[in-house]
């Protein structure tokens, strides 16, 4: 059971809406361990991906494949080539920027004229059903905050932001699909202890236990993908170097 595992759905969804052409260079930002990556390079002419995770990167590079080049990167400072890419995508990876209008003006400016941003990010908390059921569990154990995954849940937010960095046609598509937490009740909170610091397994094993199909565990779940292109005016006076 991994991360990729767990949005199975999502990335069919992400892959139809990419729609990626043979000839297409393509920047996956925050692609953890290449998945999305290598999906995208059966396809594409080259595949860089980056993430600020090393091990994520180590992870990547251990499955090799002759189009995609991985690095340790932060997507909003890392010096990627001007007007390179045909694509940008991201598969919940561009939540977490400290600065994200300066994030996306770099990612812009890697971006042909003709180019296109593809990101899929998560609805608000409240319309996740897994959010609301890890944040009571996290409640229950005592466990603090960590970085919110829902920062670019808002469309009228996020629209702002992608416009201020330089993009234009900014769209939104609803994705209603599942989590899967694996195969069994056991599985799913094995899962869940892998990267949430919760004791709270009496409230999972009832929620895990209730959402058990003979498919294994899933747990509804509610993201946009976003699509958006540079509008090839001069650059944002934003003081991004």
């Amino acid at each position: 059971m991994n991360y990729d595992d767990e949005l199975r759905r999502h990335n069919a969804v992400l892959h139809r809406a990419i729609g990626v052409r043979p000839g297409d260079r393509v920047l996956d930002i925050g692609c953890g361990a290449g998945a999305t990556t290598r999906q995208v390079a059966q396809t594409a002419r080259s595949v860089l991906g980056v993430d600020i995770s090393a091990a994520a990167i180590e992870r990547a590079r251990a499955e090799p494949h002759p189009d995609v080049t991985f690095e340790q990167a932060d997507a909003q400072l890392y010096p990627f080539p001007p007007a390179h890419f045909d694509l940008a995508i991201s598969r919940f990876g561009t939540m977490f920027f400290a600065d994200p209008v300066a994030a996306f003006v770099n990612i812009r400016r890697a971006l042909r004229p003709s180019g296109r941003l593809v990101m899929m990010v998560w609805q608000a908390a409240d319309r996740n059903e897994w959010a609301v059921e890890i944040r009571r569990a996290l409640g229950a154990a005592g466990a603090g905050a960590g970085p919110n995954p829902f920062s670019l849940a808002d469309p009228p937010t996020v629209t702002g932001i992608l416009q201020a960095a330089g993009f234009t046609g900014v769209t939104f598509t609803e994705v209603d699909e599942p989590v899967y937490y694996g195969p069994d009740v056991t599985a799913a909170l094995d899962w869940v202890h892998g990267w949430v610091p919760t004791t709270a397994d009496d409230h999972l094993r009832r929620t895990f236990t209730a959402h058990l199909r003979e498919d294994g565990v899933w747990l509804d779940s509610r993201a946009w993908v976003v699509e958006a292109a540079p509008d090839g005016g001069p650059d944002p006076q934003l003081g991004v170097t």
